[in-house]
Order: structure tokens, then sequence, then C-alpha cells
């Protein structure tokens, strides 16, 4: 993926961001290669009431927020019922952020930078709208999709709102059923291992220290 960036020609003054926490190895591997330095944007999915796996929306850790207007539709859902599900979510993401972060690794600005958001693989791109959404609120020179894998569909979703995506893998549409069928090893990254990689990338000067990716089909 690092020579697909170089392609879409990265400049010097990059800022990776992954989605925790499967992005974050991801992102370690994209900022060691760039050798640019490395952060995080932490969203969290909402899920719909009673059925808290079915994703209606995402909200970032600063309130960022992007709904499925279809699905809320189709559902029928109440704007309390909504508003109590953002709730939840944006606690837990700003819980998860706190857990991530420590004062060897406080958040980066990307204003005027080029930010090249990482996540693990694209679904419905839910997450990363909702990411998209609070880096553009830092003002950055350009924003950056990068993923091993998603959808073809869902890429040209994200570029037709006017972001450039590297993207590898692009999945003819619907043969995407969920980004880890397309690991070889998709093992739980813990926080711990987030926080640790975080710390680590910024005490190597030239980006992160090589660590072992998740490996893509």
């Amino acid at each position: 993926m690092a020579k697909d960036l170089g392609r879409a020609g990265i400049l010097g003054n990059a800022v990776v961001v992954a989605l925790p926490r499967g992005g974050v190895p991801v992102g370690v591997e994209v900022a060691r290669s760039l050798a640019a330095p490395l952060d995080i944007v932490t969203v969290k999915k909402i899920g719909a009431p009673a059925q808290s796996e079915l994703a209606c929306g995402a909200v970032a850790v600063d309130g960022s927020i992007v709904w499925n207007d279809l699905l809320l539709y189709s559902l029928g859902i109440t704007q309390a019922e909504l508003s109590r599900a953002k709730e939840r979510a944006l606690q837990e993401a700003r819980k998860l952020d706190q857990a991530l972060r420590s004062p060897s690794a406080p958040a980066l600005s990307v204003y005027a930078k080029t930010a090249i958001v990482v996540d693990d693989g694209l679904a419905t791109g839910a997450t990363m709208k909702a990411a998209l959404k609070a880096i553009l609120l830092q003002k950055p020179q350009r924003v950056i999709v990068a993923v091993p894998v998603g959808p073809d569909d869902t890429c040209k979703e994200i570029e037709a709102m006017g972001y450039t995506v590297v993207c590898p893998l692009r999945v003819p549409e619907g043969e995407l059923l969920s980004v880890g069928e397309w690991y070889d090893d998709f093992s739980q990254v813990e926080s711990g291992d987030c926080r640790d990689m975080l710390e680590e990338s910024r005490g190597h000067p030239g980006g992160p220290r090589p660590l072992e990716p998740h490996a893509v089909h």
C-alpha cells in the first residue's frame, strides 16, 4: 500500500491518522514506510436500538457524526432512540480514546498538512466517513483514505465526496461480507497494544519501528 501512496504523490508534510483499534497496526506500517508521524482518530459505530450489531451510523470522539439515512427510515427509529444510541457510542469513543493516549503520545494537528486516514479495511464506510468529518475540522491541506481492502462501490462513494482513495484490493460490490474474511490473521488488537504502538512511534525518529501487520489475502 505504501507504493500506491507514493504514486498518489504524498508530500513530506503527511500525518498518518489511524482508526483504532484494527487500523493502528496498518497505520504503523504506513507511517514507517513514509517516515511520517502516527496519530489516531477514535470512532465508534452507533448500533440500532434493539439491534446493537446493526450500525445505523458512526460518531467520532469529537462528536462528528454520520447517519445511514436509508436504514433509519426503514427501521422507523425515533429521535429519542437515536439520541440515546449516539450518546452511548460517543461515551464509548471517548473512553477508548483516553485508554489509547498517554502523555508521550498526545494528539497531533493535521492543519495545512496531508492527512492519510488509515483503517484495516472498508465495509459500509460509516466509521471512515465520521473520521473524515472530524479530520476536516482541523483544515488539512489534503486528505487521503488508505485501506488494504474494501468494496469497490464504497471506495467510489468516498471518492465522489472529493477524497483520494488508495485501496490495493477493491472487491466487487456484494462480495465483501466482512473485512476480516480477507485477512489470514485478523486477531483482535488490544487497547494496550495500540497505546504501545503510538508511544513507540513517537520515540523512534523517522516513524514507528517495523511491526508484523495483518496478512491480507
